[in-house]
Parts: structure tokens; C-alpha cells; sequence
């Protein structure tokens, strides 16, 4: 794995337009590209994330497939050795790793990289890092094309037998555990290859809280970057999958999928694909040009994401439909809830992404299915500032600093609210993701105010509001 394949330096088109970095701004991302103070409560506090919540997912895991989704605990201080037996077993007996998950699980990781490496795609290049010299990395974006051939290889497994997609539901706790040796094992090992190979940064000298944080950006196997290629094609294309594979099971079972089963299969379609068609947007994110690879994103990319977001498609294929049953007006605004959210998600990130990427002389955008009105601000409005970068004030960005969370948050709740009040535990991910979201939130804004200073401030008072208009 090498950081610096793909890598150019940064060209223009010759317009002024083109922002430079100052030598201000060059000093304040070299103070920002050193370990400052610990976050997430330091090493006691990361080896407590790394170790808490795999037992929580086994623990929601166990409450929703063999208790009726009740939140189940020791009936007395008797009963808590006996308690923690049965968990136990469960995991033992229904999550074992076993040799089809293992097959499952890992066949797909090696496909999906398989298609990164030789699928067509549109090349894009990154912002500059900082840590390069302020060179950039090109990508090829062929996330898309990877996609439609995983879906077409699935229904053509499915359509002749050769692998069932409602096998995948039903062996959720053994591919959960498989997914979750995989985060530990490529955390573990990224970590160690950084160090062999002189290719870390932002350490504290703290092993296990530089396990969790990363110590590589940007490794990359020939063409794919892992960062970004684990980002899309690992989570989401197994979140989608365990939604088709409900589907597939409720109509061999039922003989007609729900408007709760089916609205999950749009849901994540809508995610994926969403990912897919924009990956060119990816590469102008904070987690592309500055964010570690290590457990904190590498974990929940191969584990988190797609075992703990769609509870509520175990729930549905594992019980009856009269415990989640609507009327047709409250699928009505349930649906279209989702895709309110969806359309001001999708743009406001396409907005942002397209704003930066003009920064850089590039405004012929990428063209996929679908391309949504208002994805790019015309005449955008901006606050230049002293490091030579410019903050967007203009579409959506005008309303609040991250409408895109907004919208992401909503759409998470969605997910939760497609079962009601059946059990709580698909609201586990609208109720995890606020509290990351937060999180990430003073993070960034924090890292924005020793960046830009006044800038910042002034900014600030040109979007006052975090998220909600008028509110927040």
C-alpha cells in the first residue's frame, strides 16, 4: 500500500476563481496536522468505545431476534451469572463464525475491491492535503458501475439458486461477527503497515488511541483508495442487501412484501446509490483529506454501519406485519418524509461539494441517475478568508452550517419510525447517529475557529444556526 499513488500536483485552469492556500493558512494546517489534546476521552475512553460497543450490538442483536425486541435484563442479582450464560449462548449458538458467513462476508469484501480495482469511472481529483505538500490524489469514482454489477451478479445468483439472498437475513449474528473480526483485523493491521512503512501522522504515542484514531490518511492498494472504497462499498451495499434479503423472505414467506418492508428497500437504495452516483463528491470531504483510517471509521464501516442501522428489518422479517401496520395516510407521510429529507440531503451536499470543487477550477460536473434540481448554487455567495479558503453562504448552506445533517438525521428516524412502536430498538440508529453527529459537529466547528479565527466568527454571524433554522 502506497500514499502516494495517484498523486499530481495541484494545476488550474488559469482563471482567477482558483483558490490558494496562504502561507497563514499553510502554518495553521500544519499546527492542525499534529496531535493536539485527546478526544473521545483519551485511551481508557477508546478502549471502552472499541470494547463496549460489539457488546452492544450482540446485546440489541439478541433482545430483537430471540426477545420479541424487549430490552431484556437480570429479573434479580441472582440471575445476572445466569443472564450473562444465556447472552452467551446465543452468540455462541446463532453468531458463531462460521464457515458461510465467512464465505458470505469475505467473498463480498474481495468482490467489492475486485470491482474498485477494474470497473470504468469517472476520475476526480481530491482537495490539496496538507501533509502532501498541498498536492492532491485522484480517484476513481466508479462506485456506480461497481453497484448495478453487484446487483446484477445478486439477482443472477439468487435467480438460478446458487446463493439465496434470504439466506443473508437469517444468518445475520454469524455474518455480524465475521464483519466484526474483519474491523479489528484491518484496524489492527492498517495501523501496524503505517508504522513499518514511516507512513504515520497526528500520533500521541498511545497505541490503542492510535488504533482508534488511524495513523494512515490516505493508504491505497494500486488505484483504490481503502478510506474512501471502505466508506462505500462494504456498509451500504450490505445495509441494502439485508433490506432485499427481508423482502425476499417476507415474500416467500408471505407471498407480497409490506409497504414497511418495501420502504426500507427504497430507504437504502436511496443511500447507496446516493453514494454511488456522487462518489465524485467524496474526495472534498473532511473524512478524505483529513480524517485517519483507524478503528473509529474502519470498524463501523465493516461492522457498525451495517449491523446496528437496520434493526428494523430484522424485526419485520422475523415477525408478523399486524405489529407494524399502518393506515395509507401515515405511509403516505412516512414516504414522503423520507424523500423530503432525501432531496435536501442530496442536494446540500451536492451544493457543497460542487462550491469546493469550483475552488479548484473545476465546474463541469459529473452526470448520474438521478440528477436532482438545485445541486448547485448559481452565483454562489461566500466568506473568503485569511487561510484561502472560502465558506459557502449561499443554497442551502445559507439556512443553517450543516443542513445535511438535518436531513440525514430525519431520514435515519424514518428508519425507526417504518416498524412504530413495536420495539425501540430500530431507533437505536437515529438515536446513536444525533449523538455522533453532534460530536462531529463541535469537532469540526472547533477545528473551523483555529483555522479561520475572525473568519470564522464572522462566518458565524452570517449562519447563525447549527442545524435548524430559527432554532438551533
Amino acid at each position: 500500500m502506497r500514499e502516494n499513488e495517484g498523486l499530481r500536483q495541484r494545476k488550474t485552469n488559469g482563471t482567477s476563481d482558483v483558490v490558494y492556500i496562504s502561507e497563514e493558512g499553510k502554518k495553521l494546517d500544519q499546527k492542525l496536522d499534529q496531535h493536539g489534546t485527546y478526544e473521545f476521552g483519551g485511551p481508557l475512553g477508546v478502549l471502552a468505545i472499541m470494547t463496549g460497543f460489539p457488546v452492544l450490538m450482540y446485546y440489541l442483536w439478541i433482545c430483537l431476534w430471540f426477545y420479541d425486541g424487549k430490552l431484556v435484563h437480570p429479573i434479580s442479582m441472582d440471575d445476572i451469572q445466569p443472564f450473562l450464560a444465556r447472552m452467551w449462548a446465543h452468540i455462541c449458538e446463532d453468531a458463531s463464525p462460521n464457515m458461510y458467513a465467512w464465505k458470505v462476508y469475505s467473498g463480498n469484501v474481495f468482490f467489492q475491491l475486485f470491482l474498485a480495482w477494474v470497473m470504468p469511472g469517472f476520475m476526480q481529483e481530491g482537495l490539496p492535503v496538507p501533509s502532501l505538500g498541498y498536492k492532491t490524489l485522484m480517484y476513481n469514482c466508479n462506485a456506480l458501475t461497481s453497484l448495478y454489477a453487484t446487483m446484477g451478479t445478486a439477482a443472477v445468483l439468487h435467480h438460478y439458486g446458487i446463493f439465496r439472498l434470504t439466506e443473508i437475513i437469517d444468518n445475520y449474528g454469524h455474518l455480524m461477527s465475521v464483519a466484526m473480526i474483519w474491523g479489528f483485523g484491518v484496524s489492527f493491521g492498517i495501523y501496524f503497515i503505517a508504522v513499518a512503512t514511516g507512513t504515520q501522522m497526528r500520533m500521541s504515542g498511545n497505541v490503542i488511541y492510535d488504533v482508534f484514531m488511524g495513523a494512515s490518511l490516505n493508504p491505497r492498494i494500486g488505484p483504490v483508495d481503502l478510506k474512501m472504497w471502505a466508506e462505500v462499498r462494504i456498509p451500504w451495499v450490505i445495509v441494502f442487501f439485508l433490506a432485499v434479503s427481508g423482502a425476499c423472505k417476507q415474500y416467500e414467506t408471505l407471498g407480497y412484501v409490506t409497504p414497511n418492508m418495501a420502504f426500507m428497500c427504497l430507504a437504502t437504495w436511496f443511500y447507496i446509490n446516493a453514494c454511488a452516483k456522487g462518489e465524485e463528491c467524496i474526495p472534498q470531504t473532511w473524512d478524505m483529506y483529513h480524517e485517519k483510517w483507524g478503528f473509529m471509521v474502519i470498524f463501523w464501516n465493516f461492522a457498525g454501519v451495517p449491523f446496528s442501522y437496520v434493526y428494523s428489518v430484522v424485526y419485520m422479517a422475523s415477525h408478523d406485519p399486524s405489529k407494524y401496520k399502518f393506515s395509507t395516510p401515515t405511509y403516505i407521510a412516512l414516504y414522503a418524509t423520507l424523500c423530503t429529507a432525501y432531496y435536501i440531503w442530496d442536494t446540500a451536499m451536492a451544493q457543497k461539494s460542487h462550491f469546493k470543487m469550483q475552488t479548484q477550477g473545476i465546474y463541469t460536473f459529473r452526470k448520474t441517475f438521478p440528477q436532482l434540481p438545485g445541486n448547485t448554487v448559481k452565483n454562489p455567495t461566500y466568506i473568503k478568508t485569511a487561510h484561502g479558503n472560502r465558506l459557502l453562504t449561499g443554497g442551502w448552506w445559507a439556512w443553517s452550517r450543516k443542513p445535511n445533517y438535518v436531513a440525514d438525521w430525519i431520514m435515519s428516524l424514518t428508519w425507526g419510525l417504518v416498524i412504530g412502536p413495536a420495539t425501540p430498538i430500530p431507533y437505536f440508529y437515529s438515536v446513536f447517529f444525533i449523538t455522533v453527529l453532534v460530536h462531529r459537529c463541535g469537532r469540526d466547528f472547533e477545528r473551523c475557529a483555529v483555522k479561520y479565527g475572525k473568519d470564522w466568527e464572522r462566518y458565524c454571524e452570517v449562519v447563525p444556526y447549527k442545524f435548524i433554522p430559527y432554532i438551533y
